[in-house]
């Protein structure tokens, strides 16, 4: 069986270099010092084309969940849209304060407020800009903020350069411990219990490494009823939300409906909508917008998006309006219900289960659900989560393990995503493959394998490495 290219890449950079560099000069070897901490856990990142986009494995883990970027429809579409505007400029000019400011964006903005029933909305060059502007621009002295533990590290990022100095986490998605942690604070800041200064509540709508849903309306009543003054407000990261959930994908709270409830909504275009990079959209009311125009570090001292990326991102919205995307939409709820059908049904499920080689924590009760997302994580024992993912990619699946410090040390997992391009024959092998890895690690941990302790595909990539 032919190894892929990204496990050879990948093989030969786990290879500490810092000990065959005793001549080279103190920095560069300091700095190798550090790499090979990451290489003797096998964690060593690769500059490397995926396998799916070389054609030698199916994508079952690349941000192109509507497959707009596979199929060509959102190019064919941004082509038009430049059209349309011939007479584009490729640069801004400068920041939006300045000389990058145009008519075309400011359209895009407001097209893309009132499709997510917003007041206004301010297009940044990324996501993690985003909500790095969120968190370091909006809270004021005095303010607290509430939030989820596992919030993006983006968010983390922003509080730490926040004017809050009570910042407080609640156990991930656990309502009784968000009741006890926003209580707590109310009842340690008098600033906050007499109403003169506010909470932020930070969370996901889907959360990206765990594909679980926020309570949100849960949470909500929980804020009025501990801060019934009314300074609690929500800042919902719905990056994972965007193209997939809700009507015309606008995002789980047009879903339920609760755009009046929240203060603050982030946006992403560069997964669902496979448009310009990582650009992302922040949306709220004028005050809002003005706020992060005169706060936000990373609106202020960075060029403007420029035309053509803006126009990326219209073209994918274009697509949402028009209906193009509802059909992808519901073919990726189709494949994970189809997926979770056939794993959970296979006869390795239950024992593989039970002995902890194989967990989907998102399968649980999905069929009282009034929707799945496409995100689906594997766990198995720490030490079997690289072994697994040698078996996908030796079987032509292309999938990658999530390790620390993505999540928590402890609760490394292999993250499955869901394509609307993906068929049904795919699922199934992806469903088959992990069960058979599955049985075959039940097989060594019973002693029905007296050859070896390694499952085959592990001891196929171990003798490459020995060999680089």
């Amino acid at each position: 069986m032919a190894t892929p290219a990204f496990l050879a890449t990948w093989i030969k950079a786990q290879k500490l270099k810092a000990p065959r560099m005793k001549d080279a000069p103190t920095f560069y070897r300091n700095l190798e010092e550090a790499l090979d901490v990451r290489r003797a856990d096998h964690a060593m990142a690769t500059r490397t084309q995926s396998t799916w986009k070389t054609g030698e494995a199916i994508d079952f883990c690349s941000n192109d969940l509507l497959s707009l970027g596979a199929t060509g429809q959102l190019r064919t579409e941004f082509l038009e849209e430049l059209a349309r505007n011939p007479n584009f400029a490729l640069y801004a000019g400068g920041s939006r304060l300045m000389d990058g400011n145009y008519d075309y964006i400011e359209k895009v903005e407001q097209e893309i407020a009132d499709f997510h029933g917003a007041e206004t909305a301010l297009i940044l060059n990324s996501g993690y800009e985003a909500n790095g502007a969120i968190f370091a621009s909006i809270p004021r002295p005095g303010d607290a903020i509430v939030y989820d533990e596992l919030v993006h590290a983006s968010t983390h990022d922003g509080m730490a350069h926040s004017l809050a100095l009570c910042k407080m986490p609640f156990r991930h998605n656990d309502v009784d411990s968000f009741r006890d942690t926003l209580a707590s604070v109310v009842d340690s800041q008098p600033l906050i219990r007499d109403g003169s200064r506010s909470v932020l509540i930070s969370v996901e709508s889907i959360y990206s490494m765990d594909g679980d849903v926020c309570p949100i309306e849960e949470l909500i009543d929980i804020s009025k009823e501990i801060c019934p003054k009314g300074n609690a407000v929500f800042i919902v990261d719905e990056a994972h939300a965007t193209g997939i959930i809700g009507p015309s994908g606008a995002g789980l709270i047009c879903e339920l409906g609760l755009q009046n409830e929240i203060a603050i909504r982030l946006h992403t275009f560069g997964k669902a909508l496979a448009s310009s990079g990582a650009s992302a959209v922040i949306l709220g009311n004028q005050t809002v917008r003005l706020a992060l125009m005169n706060f936000a570090r990373s609106v202020i001292y960075t060029t403007a998006p420029s035309f053509p990326a803006v126009a990326a991102i219209r073209s994918a919205y274009n697509l949402l309006k028009s209906g193009a995307t509802q059909e992808s939409q519901e073919k990726i709820q189709h494949l994970v219900k189809h997926f979770l059908t056939k794993i959970t049904s296979n006869e390795i499920w239950d024992e593989a289960n039970d002995m902890g080689i194989l967990s989907i924590p998102v399968s649980d009760n999905w069929e009282f659900r009034d929707f799945v997302t496409h995100i689906v994580p594997v766990w198995t024992r720490q030490r079997y989560n690289f072994w697994l993912v040698f078996h996908l990619q030796l079987a032509k699946i292309s999938a990658f393990p999530i390790d620390y410090p993505v999540v928590p040390k402890g609760q490394s997992r292999i993250r499955l995503m869901f394509h609307a391009a993906n068929t049904e024959a795919e699922v199934e092998l992806l469903a088959n493959s992990i069960c058979e890895w599955a049985k075959e690690m039940i097989d060594i941990e019973k002693g029905g394998d007296s050859k070896s302790k390694i499952p085959k595909a592990a001891q196929q990539i171990y003798a490459m490495m020995a060999d680089v």
